[in-house]
């Protein structure tokens, strides 16, 4: 069995080699062969998770070692892979859903001269990300994040004729260096501090270091962590990534990029729990991030958007949750797999809408789609089900379990997290009703296009609704299966040692407060867009409002902290290299030159001035020689 683990990332690592240097002869074919090759590691890991369910809970760890990459000295860094309970649930979200994404895109990419090299580009994402979940070691861990950096740019500037899908794919790839530093510092440090940056000698000997190393090592994997994961302070790059084509907003956000920071913190959990201050600092990242996703969702016109601004906040949840240490660690995972069911059905469902709307995102241009496009409606409208948190569908089971986990983390921390989830629950029911409705339902407000076509809205071809249809199976279904027998929490529990936690309030009372304040965002949302006509152009609105339509100023925060910044500590650095260095240096020169210059003087050739010199030079030699006599 271990001998399959590489053969998961090689599989789409092979179709992305072949379609990207392949040439236009693969144009007719590409779409498949990326497609089939996807899908050849799916059941790859499915044939490898039906191997581990038949072992034992401890012994379900599969290694395979390929080759020492860099084998110097002291200096070892081998090319090895872990399959585990943790990333063998990450290895069948990426291929699975990936895979459903793959044939998604058959259909939605049909008329793009450069779909072969698009299912390259996805291929190569995939095998990246696999790559990331599947190393035994932080270094070659590091390899598969900054593949999945690469494939990021490529993907969300694919259509780069557009200036704005050229810029978000730059700033995407700018804002991922800062977190890639704090990733590349914590390597460093591992080695300095253990000798070695494999996971298990790492984690094993966390509790041996000092605090004040566990602690910076855990804010650089937390710095990581929020440029993967688009957290607080490095989230604005997530908005702006849906310039790319849908289906690689699914991908990055429901199956890829934004989970590797979930995943990252997950794996380090001993090193997070040895460092209570860097825990911390998870905590109030996810907290903080949750509510600001939340409210930029609120605001924004753009379905895509508004599902960015979504992300953000359940990705918030899930880092919350890692930060709780063991008592929210699987539960973090478990929402990560729910809501890559349900956030990848809702951006296919938005790729839907658009393909039957002339690629028009503004949901105040839809209105009454569900007459037209009933099979993307029932498939978006179970997704938004889900991550509502509809009782017995699974975002409800997965995200109940966080919300419980930050009433048990006890005292005035746990009250405070656990208002704060439940504020985010009664948002994202308040945005996602907002969603629902502007798009589905009211009267039908679509205008022409900027060059005159009138949208005809249309049911998506089945290469596009029948992934749809099994995403919207694992919105309704998944939570409550990882739920029974706390399957899912039982599974994780040899990698994230779960601690049963204690809420100081019933597990029913909790729930009922659940259930009141999504009522809650619901009925708001009812009551703003649902009883009266939707207006063309959105009102000017509160302060509030129009701050989260730039979303919360972020970009304005960045310009003025960082580039400003940027170009002031620039000019100060120049002025002090040529008043201060340059003048010290310049200075030095020219003292030097003006000595040699009035040396030069002296030595001008002329017998003369030698004589004189000679002279002098006698003469003081005779009289000092008088003095000294006299004296």
């Amino acid at each position: 069995m271990e001998s399959l683990i590489g053969l998961l990332v090689a599989a789409p690592l092979l179709g992305a080699a072949v379609l990207l240097c392949g040439g236009r002869r693969l144009d007719g074919v590409g779409h498949w062969l990326g497609t089939a090759l996807a899908g050849a590691s799916f059941v790859l890991a499915a044939v490898l998770f039906a191997g581990m369910l038949g072992r034992s809970g401890d012994d379900r760890a599969l290694h395979q070692h390929l080759f020492s990459w860099v084998p110097v000295a002291d200096f070892q860094a081998d090319v090895a892979f872990q399959l585990d309970q943790l990333s063998m649930t990450f290895v069948l979200l990426i291929t699975g859903v990936g895979t459903l994404i793959h044939i998604y895109s058959i259909g939605y990419m049909e008329h793009d001269e450069r779909r072969r090299r698009f299912f390259g580009y996805l291929n190569l994402f995939l095998s990246a990300m696999l790559l990331l979940v599947l190393a035994d070691n932080y270094l070659l861990l590091y390899v598969g994040w900054e593949g999945v950096g690469l494939a990021s740019f490529l993907l969300i500037g694919f259509w780069q004729h557009k200036p704005s899908a050229a810029a978000a794919a730059k700033k995407a790839f700018l804002v991922n260096r800062v977190g890639d530093m704090g990733l590349a510092i914590a390597i460093f440090l591992m080695f300095t501090t253990f000798g070695t940056f494999a996971f298990t000698p790492v984690l094993g000997s966390a509790t041996e270091a000092s605090q004040g190393t566990l602690t910076a090592i855990g804010l650089m994997l937390l710095l990581a962590a929020c440029g993967k994961s688009a957290q607080v302070p490095l989230q604005s790059w997530l908005g702006d990534a849906m310039e790319g084509p849908t289906p690689v907003s699914a991908l990055i956000h429901a199956a890829t990029m934004v989970t590797a920071g979930v995943y990252l913190i997950t794996r380090s959990g001993a090193i997070f729990n040895a460092a209570p201050d860097a825990q911390t600092a998870v905590v109030v990242v996810g907290a903080v991030t949750l509510i600001f996703g939340a409210i930029v969702g609120c605001a924004k016109d753009d379905i895509k958007k508004a599902l960015a601004g979504s992300t953000m906040s359940q990705i918030g949840y899930m880092v919350l949750a890692a930060g709780l240490g063991p008592i929210g660690y699987a539960f973090a995972i478990m929402h990560l797999v729910t809501h890559g069911f349900f956030k990848a059905g809702l951006f296919l469902g938005a790729g839907s809408v658009m393909h039957g709307m002339n690629d028009e995102v503004d949901m105040r241009r839809y209105g009454g789609l569900r007459k037209y496009m009933p099979v993307t409606f029932v498939t978006f409208g179970l997704g938004y089900l889900a991550i509502i948190g509809f009782p017995g569908l699974s975002g409800f089971f997965s995200k109940d379990a966080i919300i419980e986990a930050a009433f048990a983390k006890g005292g005035t921390q746990g009250w405070i997290l656990g208002a704060v989830t439940l504020l985010g629950a009664a948002l994202t029911a308040y945005y996602m009703t907002r969603v629902m409705i502007l798009t589905f339902f009211g009267e039908k407000r679509w205008q022409p296009d900027a060059e005159g076509r009138e949208p005809h809205p249309h049911e998506s071809p089945r290469s596009m609704t029948i992934p749809m249809v099994v995403l919207a199976f694992g919105s309704v279904f998944a939570g409550g299966l990882f739920k029974l027998n706390d399957a899912f929490v039982n599974w994780l529990e040899p990698v994230t040692a779960y601690e049963h936690g204690h809420p100081p309030l019933s597990v029913p009372v909790i729930t009922a407060l659940t259930v009141v304040v999504l009522l809650i965002g619901v009925g708001v949302a009812w009551a703003q867009y649902g009883r009266s006509p939707v207006p063309a152009v959105a009102p000017r609105g509160s302060v509030l409002t129009r701050a989260a339509r730039r979303d919360l100023l972020q970009d304005d925060f960045n310009h003025v902290v960082l580039v400003r910044g940027g170009e002031h500590l620039t000019r100060s650095l120049v002025y002090v290299d040529h008043k201060l260095v340059d003048g010290v240096v310049n200075g030095t020169a020219a003292g030097f030159g003006g000595l040699s210059g009035r040396l030069r003087r002296v030595q001008n050739g002329f017998a003369r001035s030698y004589a004189v010199s000679m002279f002098g030079g006698a003469a003081l030699l005779i009289a000092a020689t008088l003095l000294m006599r006299a004296v």
